[in-house]
């Protein structure tokens, strides 16, 4: 097949998935309101993958079928990989704004790097590792969307996945492994074609049941999803430009009997395996995650620079300074992408040098590219914040103060409006459109999963802070404080 088109993508969508949202079962997603918005971004940008200019972007030539595949499934063998691999990326995020943390991509990057590792793995299960290989190829030759569940349930969190009710084997038969349990936040469920369950916090001894990781369509019997509420309601893209567009959804996805066929399975009771899963990934995801995050940064500061000018802000040197910070933490963002990728190419030129055993249980590696994850547990929440709060004080009242789209229809209204909220040197509908657009990207209930979302893009962030107090950078700093003290002349 290839790279699908918009119209291909729809349709695969129409498979009898058990989907809930609002205490409704939704029997066809395609032609339900909730989910309208984010099809169509999707199909735009599986569309996006066939027009002149841009396909030579998104997709390469695969070597296993000769067909044009997506470039979200390339894995990089140099630099020059590597940069077709970010310009893809980069393209299909500039063109959601960065407000689509779980893009296709995301997932896709998360099969290609366990692909990338595929030899590690071997060591440990060489069955599996193939599996993983294979569904790595299916997945690109397809072209799915792909979703994600890798979070348990918040039930009793001073205990462990038994409590949670997590997704656990229950028994295996010659088909396949079957799994009940539960697992969230899985972000496009409602719109995806296939669900990848994998690891994230790590299994202790007694927990081998839920060390798993599998893959399975939507449409697998005894699957179901119920979803957060949707915050797409409907209203026109006037009113509401971003949370009718890229509201990907959430969801919890439940597992009755579920039977993953072995070939599907990628780890099974494997505790050792399942922990260092994520450890020895090279980082094409958080790679992913940070250019994603660049997007957005880039896109928010956009947002408060245009609303300044429309207030007539931009001569106060208190909004300035506001402006200044934000656009030196976008030049600091560049540097965080092109080091990143650095660091994933390097990880991935080792893990072709390595050769013979490979001891998984104890080898941490890469840890999934240490400075890309780092960016986005620390400095990007906090610059999304910060672009965020700039937004609301330089827009103020003016956030507040944007009739809707159908205020500007009325004749009773229109010679009002023109008159009173209009900006310097722009239109009343145009500064009110603005400013809608702020408030849906700062204000709405879809700018505060936006914002949430953010913090907790890879975990507590407690817990992520906890665990860098751990990390050989506090020795290193601490060894120049000793070296210093060593080079003091002692009394004598």
């Amino acid at each position: 097949m290839g790279a699908r088109t918009g119209r291909e993508y729809i349709e695969g969508l129409r498979d009898g998935r058990q989907i809930y949202a609002r205490g409704e079962l939704i029997n066809d997603v395609t032609r339900h309101p909730y989910f309208s918005g984010i099809i169509s971004t999707l199909a735009g940008l599986y569309d996006l993958q066939h027009q002149p200019g841009s396909d030579a972007v998104l997709t390469h030539k695969s070597a296993h079928s000769g067909e044009r595949v997506s470039n979200s499934f390339l894995i990089p063998r140099n630099w020059e990989d590597m940069q077709r691999r970010m310009a893809a990326e980069r393209l299909r995020c500039d063109t959601t704004y960065g407000l689509m943390g779980r893009l296709p991509d995301f997932v896709n990057a998360v099969v290609t790097d366990i692909a990338g590792v595929k030899h590690l793995l071997a060591q440990r299960n060489a069955a599996h590792a193939e599996n993983a290989w294979r569904y790595y190829l299916e997945c690109a030759e397809r072209d799915y969307c792909l979703t994600h569940v890798l979070v348990d349930p918040q039930i009793d969190r001073t205990k462990g996945p038994e409590a949670q009710r997590s997704v656990r084997a229950v028994k295996e038969t010659d088909a396949g492994l079957v799994v009940s349990g539960a697992r969230m936040l899985s972000t496009l469920a409602p719109v995806s074609d296939e669900i990848w369950v994998g690891p994230y916090m790590p299994r202790r001894k007694g927990e081998e049941d839920f060390a798993l990781c599998f893959a399975i369509p939507m449409a697998t019997p005894g699957l179901r999803f119920f979803c957060r509420e949707p915050y797409d309601d409907g209203r026109s893209k006037f009113d509401r430009p971003l949370s009718g567009r890229f509201d990907e959804g959430d969801a919890l996805a439940i597992f009755e009997d579920v039977l993953v066929p072995w070939e599907r399975v990628f780890v099974n009771r494997d505790i050792q395996a399942y922990n260092a899963l994520m450890p020895i990934m090279p980082g094409l995801a958080p790679l992913q995650a940070v250019i994603r995050s660049d997007a957005k940064l880039r896109f928010l500061t956009g947002v408060a620079c245009s609303v300044a000018k429309a207030a007539g802000r931009t001569e106060n040197v208190r909004y300035q300074e506001m402006l200044g910070e934000l656009l030196a933490a976008v030049e600091l963002s560049q540097g965080f992408v092109t080091s990143t990728a650095r660091e994933v190419t390097g990880n991935l030129e080792r893990v072709a040098k390595i050769e013979g055993q490979f001891d998984i249980a104890n080898q941490v590696l890469f840890g999934g590219a240490p400075l890309g994850i780092t960016a986005v547990r620390y400095f990007y929440p906090q610059a999304i914040a910060a672009a965020v709060n700039a937004i609301r004080m330089i827009g103020s009242s003016g956030l507040v103060m944007a009739p809707a789209e159908a205020d500007f229809a009325n004749p009773d209204e229109t010679p009002v409006l023109n008159e009173f909220l209009r900006g310097k040197e722009m239109a009343a509908r145009n500064k009110v459109e603005l400013m809608k657009l702020a408030w849906d990207a700062t204000s709405t209930e879809f700018a505060g999963r936006q914002m949430l979302y953010e913090w907790f893009y890879v975990g507590d962030p407690i817990i992520s802070r906890i665990m860098q107090y751990n990390s050989p950078a506090r020795e290193n700093c601490e060894a120049m404080v000793t070296r210093l003290l060593n080079t003091i002349t002692k009394p004598r």
